[in-house]
């Protein structure tokens, strides 16, 4: 190519910078909010800390043997390829440190819902928050979190109990655990059966469910007598009473609660975990984007011109008032989308959400679109370091994701934006890019390189960029 002003063609091999880190047109004021704190009573993080450290210490006994003895070039933990403790395992650990294998396994199933044990793929290797068990209480404290977080996976469900029933439950116990912080001592267990049962039934009302007898077809308006519901409520109290059983003693068992006398009560742990998960809904309702009922595809938007630093505040809010599995769910359909901007946003969401959000993101590696993104979450998550981590990309993942970023940029940003953002790219010259980006097939191709020839300042390059174009939407050579 030439031009009337001689200029060097070659791009800049930099790394390219997250859209979400782009400055905003419009500035963004910073908050004056006080830092919160914590309800009177509650002790200092240190101490909390170590009460953390110590419901866990044999969770991070077992995963300490489990680093010795079963690390790279030792045996393996699992004989099935899922990373849980395989017989012969968990009969050597219980020798080793003087338990049942049924204690070890117990032990060991802890230690990976708090992070102590992280599972990638067909193996299992100690967490990072093992590594700073000793020295940082953060990392403590968020691991006692991740454990409670997973309260429902820590014991059994109830084997005679439709999962339904117990999905019903599952989802309306973080408004009896309010209820238990806001009440700040022992709680009746038929009082909050009774909070339960409404919950329950506001959940069922938001699906539109009638209750029609079971087996029966519904009848015909005319034909139905007045309905007397009093009696039925305390067979449907009969029915969650054990539901709600479960619930408190498997809360009880990640140290959330205790239970005793018809009574619960939130422990320390318990009750700061929960203040903080109350706090992060009450600054989600006070904040600018005001996301916290917001669809996912919505939150993102309204997430698009903050900071990175208040983009996160916005997602750990929107995150903590749903359960992880349905909030991945709506981040990765908001990532399946055409907006280019919102799939970089879903996935700066799911590292928010973290270690929970692996199994999901592995299973979106296949899709073409998501795949770059999901290789990349990946990496970051297995520990690599973000500034390397786009070294896991082929050359043709890396053009994808190159013309996906700009896409975003075309549809969202400025012309300047995009012309830096040719800076970003692989290839060492423009014609070089421009064949890949031609080859690499993503349906905005014509589209980014037309917004680019119109933004470049150079005439030559730009009419090299319009001709690319053009010929992607002839099917030319």
């Amino acid at each position: 190519m030439t031009s009337r002003i001689p200029r060097d063609s070659r791009l800049r091999l930099v790394r390219p910078r997250p859209l979400a880190a782009a400055p905003s047109a419009v500035n963004e004021r910073r908050s004056r909010r006080p830092a919160p704190r914590p309800p009177e009573g509650t002790p200092a993080p240190a101490e909390l800390a170590r009460m953390a450290r110590s419901g866990l210490a044999s969770a991070a006994r077992v995963a300490r043997w489990a680093d010795n003895a079963l690390g790279p070039g030792r045996d393996a933990a699992t004989d099935d390829g899922k990373a849980t403790l395989s017989d012969a395992t968990a009969e050597r650990a219980a020798s080793d440190l003087g338990l049942t294998p049924a204690q070890i396994r117990a032990d060991w199933d802890t230690a990976r819902l708090a992070g102590l044990v992280e599972v990638h793929g067909d193996s299992a290797r100690p967490g990072w928050r093992l590594r700073a068990w000793n020295r940082d209480d953060s990392a403590v404290l968020r691991g006692w979190v991740a454990l409670f977080d997973a309260w429902s996976l820590a014991s059994a469900e109830p084997a005679e109990e439709e999962p339904a029933a117990v999905a019903e439950v599952v989802s309306a116990m973080p408004q009896v655990l309010s209820f238990l912080q806001l009440s700040a001592g022992p709680v009746p267990v038929d009082q909050l059966l009774d909070l339960l049962r409404q919950r329950v039934t506001e959940l069922r009302t938001a699906r539109c469910e009638v209750p029609y007898g079971a087996g029966t077809e519904p009848a015909e308006p005319a034909a139905v007598p007045p309905v007397d519901t009093e009696p039925a409520e305390p067979a449907r109290d009969a029915e969650l009473a054990p539901l709600l059983d479960w619930a408190l003693h498997a809360l009880a068992a990640v140290g959330a609660l205790t239970c005793g006398d018809g009574h619960a009560t939130l422990t320390p742990l318990g009750s700061w975990a929960v203040w903080v998960k109350l706090e992060q809904i009450c600054v989600a309702a006070q904040s600018p984007a005001g996301n916290i009922e917001q669809a996912a595809e919505d939150m993102l938007r309204g997430c698009a011109q903050l900071r990175p630093n208040a983009a996160r505040a916005e997602y750990r809010a929107w995150l903590a008032a749903r359960t992880v599995g349905s909030a991945v769910n709506e981040l990765l359909a908001a990532a399946r989308g055409e907006d280019a901007l919102l799939r970089g946003l879903a996935f700066e969401a799911l590292r928010v959400v973290g270690a929970p959000a692996e199994p999901d993101v592995r299973a979106v590696v296949d899709d073409s679109a998501l795949r770059p993104y999901a290789l990349l979450w990946l990496a970051e998550h297995d520990g690599v370091d973000p500034e390397d981590a786009h070294e896991v990309l082929t050359r043709k993942e890396a053009t994808w994701l190159w013309v996906d970023t700009a896409a975003a940029v075309a549809d969202h940003g400025e012309a300047p934006m995009l012309v830096r953002h040719l800076e970003s790219a692989l290839q060492p010259t423009v014609p070089a890019l421009l064949a890949e980006v031609r080859a690499v097939g993503h349906p905005r191709t014509v589209q980014v390189l037309v917004a680019l020839a119109a933004a470049h300042p150079d005439p030559a390059l730009a009419k090299a960029v319009r001709r690319a174009a053009f010929q992607v939407h002839t099917g030319g050579s």
